[in-house]
Order: C-alpha cells, then structure tokens, then sequence
C-alpha cells in the first residue's frame, strides 16, 4: 500500500491488509524501495487497538498533569501572582488551543501514520519542513523526557533526601544522600527503569497508564479536599544548598504558614513578587516562569505521538486532545485560586512541595508526583523513539538513521528507544530542571508553530482535497497560534530562540539539498500554485511597455541530444523571461491508441535538470512541424507570459551529435558503437530520447532523406509564419559544438590574452544601400546581443560592433553617430568601422543599372545570369521593385566575399556572432534560393544567431 493509492482504497483494504501482512524478522527494518513512500505501520506492528480513552486522554493528561500540576503550581502562583498567573495559564491555553485546532484540522483530512506531529508536518510541508521540524521535536521529546526525570528526581531527593546544607534531617526516612553527582545517579536510574518499560512496548505501556491514571486523578482529588479539610498550619520550609540565596538580604525564614481561606492571604497573592528560584538561585522574571508553566501544556502531542497505536487515529485525536486540553485548563485554574487563597507567599515561594505539606495525608502527592511524572518521562521517550523510527524510515537523512530502523518480532523499534534515552541520559547532566524549562519550552513551541504553519499553508494553498471533517478552524487561527508561539519564543529566551531556528533552517537545507525527492506532495506547488494564478491574472497584456521589455523565448528543439549547447546558450539570452523548450512530434492522435507525449515528458523535465536551465517544456503532436511550430506560437504560455520570440536551429547538412553522452565515453564512441550503450544501461535510464538522424542504430531515412522530417520550403514558411506572427525569429548556426564552459575560458594568447568577444553586424548585409541607417530589427540585434552581456558569466565578453562603410562616405561621421546611439542605449561596445567597396562592387545593384529612383525597368542580362536558380527568371517583372525578389539575384560571388569580410574582421574570433537576418521572400517559390543565401552568409563562421526583430524593444526614455 503507497500513499499514492486512493484514500478510498486506503480505507476498504487496510483492515485486510493489515491481517494478512507479516511482522518483518527481528533486527530488520521494513522492506524499502528507492524513492517509494514507506509502508505503512500498521503492517508491520500488532493491530491497532488503543480507543480514543486510553490512546489519547490519557497519555495527554499524564503529559499535562506532571512537574507543573504537584511540584510547580505553588511556584508559579507566588512568583507571578494570582492576576499574571491566570493570564500565563490563558496566554499559554491560547497558543495550544490554535494548535490543537490544527492538529485536528490536518488529522481529519486522512489516514494517519507513526510519527504523530512529524507525520504530519512531513505530509504537509514535504520532507525539508518535515525533516527539520522531526529532528526538532524529537529534540524537544527527549529534552521533555530529561524534564520530568529530573522532576522526580528533585521530588524524591525533597523527600527522601539529607539537606544539602548539612542541618539535621527532619524525619526519619530522609536518608538518601544529596548532591549534584547523587541527583545524576537517581536520575540515571530513573531513566534506565522508563527503558526497560519502553523496550517491553508501548501497548504494555498504554496499559500501565490507565492505573497511573487512576492514581493521579484520586491524588488530584485528594489536593482538592486537603484545602478544605485541612486546618491552618505552619510548615516548615525545606533548607536550601544553594548559597546565592542566603546572601541576598538578612537569614531567610524557616517556616511559612498554609492559612486556609482567608481574603488577608489572597490580596497577598495577586499582584507579581519575583524573587530567586531556591533551586536554581536565578532571579525569576514572567518569561522565566512562563517557560517553567508552559511545561504543563506541552503534553498535547501525547496523543498524536501514539497515532501508530491507534483504532482510529483521525477520529481519536481531535475528540481526545481537546478534551484534555478542557479538563487541564479546568483544573489549573481552580489549583491557582485555591493555592493563592490559602497558602502564604512565603510557603509558595520558598516549598515547591508545599501540596504534599497540606494534603490529608502526605504520601498521597508524593505517590501523585512519582506516577504522574514517571509516566510523563515514558510518554514522552516513547513518543521520541516513534518520531525517530518514522524519520529514519522516511531516509530522509541517509544512513545517519538507519540503524534506528530496526524493530523486535512485535515491531517495538527498540534501536530508536535506544538511541532516545542515551540523549536523555546526556541531557540529565544539567542537573536542574528549570535550566532546561526554557530549551524545551522553546522546542515545543517551534514544533507548535510549524503545524500551524502546515494547517494554514493547506488552507492557503485552497487545495480541493484539503477537506478536514473537523471544520472548527480558519487561517486565522493558524496566524494566531504561529504569532503566539513565536512571541514567546523570543519573550521566553531570545537566544535559545534564535539558535533553535537557525538549526531548523540549517536542518531544511541539509535535506533540500542532500535528500532524495519523495511522492508525498510538496505545498509549495501548491502554494506556487495559487499565488502564480493570481499573479498572471493580475499580468495584463494591455499595459506592457517598451521599457519593460524582455525576451520571452520558445526554442524549438528537433532532438535534445544534439540542441545541448544551444539550450544552454538560450538560457543566457532569455533575461528571466520565459523560456520555453518546443518539440513537434509527427503523427495523428486519432489513429494512435493514447498519446505518445505523455510518456515523454519526465525525460525533458530530466533535461532541464540536468542543464541546470530555468524552461518550460512544451510538446504537441501535429501533421507536420509547421503546423505544430504554429500551433506553439499560438497556444505556449499564459496571459502576459507568452513567447515573443521564436528560436530555430538552421537547415543544414550538418550531421548532429550526440551530447548528452557521458564525455569520457566520446573516444569509445568513435571505435567502438557499442560501448556508449553498454554504459548508458548501467546509469540511472533518465533521458529516453529518440538516436539522431544518421546514427547506426535509426534506420529510417526520413521524408527528405538523411533522417530529415522537414524540406527547406516548409523551414522558410515556418520562418514567414513566425513574423506573420509579429514574433522575433532567431537562427542558430554551428551550436552543435557550442560549449558554453570552454567559449567562456579561452586560452590565454599573446593577442588575446584570454579575452570573450560577441560580434554585432546590426546592418542588412544583403542590401548594401541599407547600411547607412539603423532600423528596428538592428535596434532588436543590439538588445539582444546587450542582454547577452549583462548575464553574469558573460559580463566580461567585449561587445564589437562593425559598421559597414563606403568610399566616399564619411566614415568618422557614421562612427560618430552610431557611438552617440550606443550611449543613449547605455550600450557598452566597440565600434570597428570595416570598408566593404570590393564586396559592394559584386553586388548586383551595381554591376547594372541601377537607379536611384527605383525605376520599373528590368535589371540587365548580366545580373540574370548570376541567378542560382533558373526557375526563377519566370515573372521578373512582378517582381523587380520588392526587396525579396530583389535578393535573389545576388549571386554567389558576392555572399562569399561577405562572408569572408565578416571572417577576416575579427581578430580574435569571437565566440559568438549576432547578424541581419532579412525577411523571406514574398515569393513562396524563392524560398530555396532565400535559404541557399543565409547557408553562404554564414558559412564556416562558428556559432552565428541570425537575428530579426519586429517589435521595438529599446528606448532611451526613463
């Protein structure tokens, strides 16, 4: 059974699942799948007994009713007052109350597992959330553990126990010898006893907690009647070793007075009288005795803790936690204003055991103490070991957990229990237990906020499978319980406060970064989710503007394996816009029996991954790719998110090649076709991409022979299409050996010296009488080639730019303009003035001639002849005034020289070049010829983007 299964389904089988699932062998943890959700408990433990009364009432009072309820009641009240006593209690009943409602919030919204609070944290946040705020309260259940030990320690050491300051015992039975090194060792021994019990298991515990339960009700009951029955008395205050507290003022008293119900003694308690802590000899303040009483109201994980032991978790938790959440805050109350009537300041202050002074009978608190408190030790070294257990099944940290996997025949995880008390066992060396009231205060109330912070984030993720059957919560609530918890937090100690969170979020990196990812469901999707809904509603079209323009880039990608350098260099240029990956796969949905997409896109998801590229993927199925290519401009993205660019690879005869290979298996490739195979199947089988055309092991030579899927007609008509489109096309040539690590880091030479340099021509190299003025598409190049530049790892590429001049012309004035041009821009460049009389003198416009006025007439035979094509001297006269079929006479002579300027410029070559890319013919039938003449323009020139723009995308504005 997975999480992934339906709840439904969870529901109708667990109970038969559950009898026919075997306990695993003893010492051997449950068996696991790599990146499955573990098994759930049931299955490998006895079945699930504990009903809402034994499961969850009881552990939680115990929990409750312990150190605060018989040794620190009295402490409380005589510190802080009657008044600021009730609003502790209120303050404290507050921040619980919010985080009870969302336990059972989040509890009712489905099956739960082991691990109580850290299960649901986990399954509601994610692993990283989860994780930290395990480790953090299972911290926080060990130090509680160490808490109530050192509780029963100091009751036992106060009763049986010779002062420490050498004056004679008071009664007989005080024998036990005193001392910090004494105290550790019946500490110790207190914790190996909670061992063996919880070794035994939790059901034999469960059991045992019902008569310890008993006991302390009838103890309770008892302290009620003791303050009626009882006569007014003095009582004679326990002496103190701590010598801080005899230096400040004159002897302390002795003895102090239980004066039954008189309004003399209750003026006396309301208002504060901090004074010294006599164990401790620390003065106290509200958030020092805050931090002591909270401690009575951390005990309503209990129940959670045990939600591996329960019938019916979903239903026992809610029901069960608020109503020991009610009694406690009941009998709290009542105990503060019965203890503030009748017991003297003195006697609270200086006798944290006073109720075992005034009761009917003395041995009743001190049994009360004893049960309450060794219960609470086991509830909460209990609940540690499960929250162990269930994060070492969760391999959220690796194999730093796994030996706490191991269980007995009956699924006890004895090793987590182990590793529980050995930490509780160092935690008893600080001796004291209000020195570490503050740190469990703090840990508990951190793990509080983080399941208010799970309830509230379900809540505002507005998911709809979020529908908890208990309905008695808003996100309001969840904001309250987080703003209490941490407010105390900091009131309590700032310090302990601040270290605690910064080891949560170290913790959330560690696993973010180091764990692998699990099928529990991430928030934050859902979170992303709805606040990215919102926001592209809020992206209106109708209020872009020029100044805010960026690339939004859909790269159509033909094969992965050989596009990687041209991806990654995309990712340069886009300038966080969007940036889409686009593939058209040929064929018919309805001829095929489900769509073959579907199954492809984990692979381009992987590929994105592993380029470490911020994409989209997005793929369709079509008749041919020009369809599927229109199909992409018109549907990819969202509201204002949509691509304005389109990016092509150029049509070619260049052979691809495959880079998402291993590099070092590159030689083997060249002797040996079967050895990059034979590697690829021992790695992780991530990328299920198609082999490239002309590869040994694809056979199909494609419509156009070479494995081509698509002519260069229908290349061209994409390219028209796309600025029919008004979007901005770019070609990419010679990317295939594109790598951006090595174009980045070129060696250092004698005329280089290591330098990066980008080329701009912003001019129409095919028209020369265009070359004097600067249009929107040479603006468009500019940006594109500046954005480029401003990429961190390109920043240190020089930009060149290469104005084409004349003779006869004014060189330094073209320099000059064009340089005033780059610094309204705020462009950082070099421009390189390049004569071009000999390329010119080959083009067609003046071997003929050529008016200037742009006459009707047809150009003369010579330029005819100098036609690549002779399909195209049909109609010449439709054509001779448009600049498309202007174009195809261009003859080769001259493309060649252009291209051998362009090469001979630059010196260094630079590692990217950015060029006019002309408008296609109107003429669809010169569409050959339109492409033959971009292949001699930049033939041999390395990587070359041939750019146009159709939108205006600079400004010199503010």
């Amino acid at each position: 059974m997975t999480e992934r299964t339906p709840l439904l389904h969870y529901r109708l089988s667990a109970s038969v699942n559950e009898s026919e699932q075997r306990s695993p062998p003893a010492g051997q943890a449950p068996e696991q799948h790599p990146g499955s959700p573990r098994q759930r408990s049931g299955h490998q433990r006895q079945p699930k007994k504990l009903s809402i009364f034994f499961g969850v009432v009881i552990p939680t009072l115990l929990s409750m009713f312990s150190v605060v309820l018989f040794l620190r009641i009295g402490f409380v009240v005589g510190q802080s007052g009657l008044y600021q006593a009730i609003a502790m209690f209120l303050v404290a009943y507050f921040i619980i109350s919010m985080t009870v409602l969302s336990v059972c919030a989040i509890s009712t919204n489905g099956a739960l597992d082991a691990g109580g609070a850290y299960y649901m944290i986990s399954r509601a946040l994610g692993p990283e959330f989860g994780g930290s705020i395990g480790i953090m309260f299972f911290l926080a259940n060990v130090c509680g553990s160490a808490l109530y030990v050192l509780g029963l320690v100091e009751a036992i050491v106060a009763t049986f126990g010779v002062p420490e300051d050498g004056t004679m015992a008071t009664s007989s039975y005080q024998v036990l010898p005193s001392g910090y090194w004494w105290s550790l060792l019946y500490a110790t021994a207190i914790a190996l006893l909670c061992l063996l019990v919880c070794l035994v298991g939790a059901h034999i515990y469960a059991k045992a907690t019902f008569l310890i339960f008993l006991v302390v009700m009838f103890v309770l009951g008892t302290i009620f009647v003791s303050f009626f029955a009882v006569s007014p008395h003095t009582i004679l205050l326990p002496s103190t070793g701590n010598p801080a507290a005899n230096r400040t003022g004159p002897v302390p008293p002795t003895t102090a007075n239980f004066t039954g119900f008189k309004l003399e003694t209750l003026l006396g308690n309301l208002w504060a009288d901090y004074t010294l802590d006599y164990t401790t000899g620390y003065m106290m303040t509200f958030a020092t005795v805050f931090a002591v009483m909270f401690n009575g109201c951390t005990g309503i994980m209990a129940g959670s803790n045990m939600s591996g032991e329960l019938k019916n978790p979903s239903y026992s938790i809610p029901r069960g936690t608020i109503t020991a959440v009610i009694f406690t805050f009941i009998i709290y109350n009542l105990l503060c204003v019965l203890v503030a009537c009748s017991c003297d300041r003195v006697l609270l202050q200086s006798d944290y055991s006073f109720l075992r002074d005034i009761n009917i009978w003395h041995p009743f608190v001190t049994v009360g103490v004893y049960s309450s408190t060794l219960s609470a030790a086991m509830s909460n070294l209990i609940g540690a070991s499960r929250i162990l257990y269930a994060l070492a099944r969760d391999d959220l940290f690796g194999k730093v957990l796994s030996p706490a996997k191991k269980t007995s025949h009956s699924g006890n995880p004895w090793m987590s229990v182990l590793i529980s008390w050995f930490l509780v066992q160092l935690v008893l060396f600080s001796g004291k237990l209000n020195t570490i009231a503050s740190i469990v205060t703090i840990f508990f109330l951190l793990v509080y906020a983080a399941v208010d912070l799970a309830c509230l984030a379900l809540e505002w993720a507005s998911a709809p499978n979020f529908r908890p059957t208990f309905r008695y919560f808003t996100w309001h609530t969840c904001v309250l319980g987080i703003v209490g918890c941490a407010v105390m937090m900091f009131l309590i100690n700032a310090i302990y406060a601040s270290a605690s969170i910064a080891f949560m979020l170290l913790l959330l990196l560690l696993i973010h970064y180091l764990s692998p990812t699990s099928s529990w469901g991430y928030i934050s999707q859902a979170l992303i989710f709805h606040q990215v809904r919102k926001y592209l509603l809020m992206l209106d079209v109708r209020k872009d503007h020029v100044k805010f323009w960026r690339p939004q880039v859909l790269l159509m990608v033909s094969n992965p394996r050989s596009s990687v350098g041209l991806i990654t260099f995309i990712n340069d240029i886009k300038k966080s816009g969007l940036y889409v990956l686009g593939h058209v796969q040929l064929g018919d949905l309805s001829t095929l029996p489900s769509d073959p997409l579907q199954s492809q896109y984990d692979s381009w998801l992987y590929l994105v991954d592993h380029l470490n590229i911020k994409a989209f993927v997005n793929l369709t199925l079509a008749n041919s790719v020009r369809h599927g290519i229109q199909h992409l401009l018109f549907i990819s993205g969202l509201g204002g998110m949509r691509p304005n660019t389109l990016v092509l690879g150029f049509y070619d005869d260049c052979l691809p090649r495959d880079k998402l290979i291993d590099p070092s298996l590159s030689s083997i490739q060249c002797t040996d076709s079967s050895g990059p195979s034979q590697e690829l199947e021992q790695q992780p089988p991530l990328f299920h991409f198609t082999s490239l055309r002309g590869s040994s092991d694809r056979q199909d030579c494609g419509e156009y022979g070479d494995g081509k899927v698509l002519g260069p007609q229908e290349y061209v008509a994409i390219i028209a299409d796309a600025m029919k489109m008004l979007k901005n096309v770019v070609l990419a040539r010679y990317f295939n050996n594109f790598d951006r690590a090595q174009v980045l880091s070129p060696p250092s030479s004698s005329s280089g010296k290591g330098a990066v340099y980008v080329d701009v021509w912003p001019v129409n190299l095919l028209r020369p009488d265009s070359s004097s003025y600067v249009d929107t598409c040479s603006l468009f190049l500019l940006q594109l080639a500046c954005i480029l530049n401003m990429v961190r790892a390109w920043r240190k590429a020089t930009l060149r730019l290469f104005l084409c001049v004349e003779e006869g012309r004014s060189v330094r004035g073209s320099e000059e303009k064009l340089g005033q041009l780059l610094k309204e821009l705020r462009i950082k460049a070099q421009v390189y003035p390049v004569p071009w009389d000999q390329q010119v003198a080959l083009h067609w416009q003046r071997q003929g001639e050529w008016s200037k006025k742009h006459s009707s007439q047809s150009p003369d035979a010579t330029t005819e002849e100098k036609k690549p094509r002779a399909l195209e001297e049909e109609e010449d006269e439709d054509y001779v005034n448009s600049f498309p079929s202007n174009a195809t006479r261009l003859s080769d002579d001259y493309l060649s020289a252009v291209n051998k300027l362009i090469r001979d410029a630059a010196h260094p070559a630079p590692a990217v070049r950015f060029l006019y890319l002309p408008r296609p013919p109107a003429d669809t039938r010169r569409y050959t010829t339109y492409l033959h003449q971009l292949e001699l323009l930049t033939q041999d020139l390395g990587p070359t983007l041939l750019i146009h723009g159709v939108t205006p995308v600079i400004t010199t504005d503010l």
